[in-house]
């Protein structure tokens, strides 16, 4: 399986690039700047609007409209909000939680989607004086969870980028530079 990862585009979705192909699309949250309605109509416009068999998405700390959201009436049935919940693409489990949602994530989860990072993996932001800025809590469930192959988030600017660590693969997919534009390139991960 293929899949593409994005996150941090901040309602700059427009200004991206190619978008290689892949069998799933997932952006892992940020996908407005403010968090009004008319940003998110557009993110959602563009998103389900892209040829990806399947698409998957979490809310991030900027998409503030969504954040109490438990579903999104008339999504077509290929695109998935994952508020706290999990869907099965082609046989494998996908699980999403958004920006501090701290359930408990299924045991089952082969690939999880979160917009914060684990603590530790892929948080430097030594440029806002913070150092680590990831999740301690998602750093706990991460490492106890058996099935896990694939964690993908953002929220970490200067984090972009791939870590293994104990056969997990962990992708900070964050596409903004701090200067307000997209600087990086969406990745494509083998799975």
């Amino acid at each position: 399986m293929r899949i593409l990862h994005l996150s941090d585009t901040h309602g700059l979705h427009n200004q991206i690039g190619h978008l290689p192909e892949a069998d799933v699309i997932v952006h892992s949250g940020d996908f407005t700047h403010c968090g009004t309605e008319k940003e998110c109509l557009d993110f959602l416009n563009w998103f389900i609007a892209l040829p990806y068999k399947h698409k998957i998405f979490v809310v991030g700390n900027h998409d503030l409209c969504l954040y109490d959201a438990d579903n999104i009436e008339d999504l077509p049935a290929n695109v998935h909000f994952l508020q706290d919940r999990g869907v099965t693409v082609d046989g494998v489990r996908f699980y999403g939680t958004g920006f501090m949602h701290y359930r408990a994530i299924p045991p089952d989860t082969q690939v999880l989607v979160t917009h914060e990072p684990p603590l530790g993996i892929l948080d430097r932001e030594e440029n806002l004086g913070i150092g680590e800025y990831g999740s301690t809590e998602i750093r706990k469930q991460v490492s106890a969870l058996p099935a896990l192959r694939l964690h993908l988030f953002g929220h970490s600017h200067n984090g972009y980028g791939l870590y293994q660590e104990n056969g997990v693969t962990f992708s900070n997919g964050a596409l903004m530079a701090y200067d307000i534009r997209i600087e990086r390139e969406p990745r494509v991960i083998e799975l």
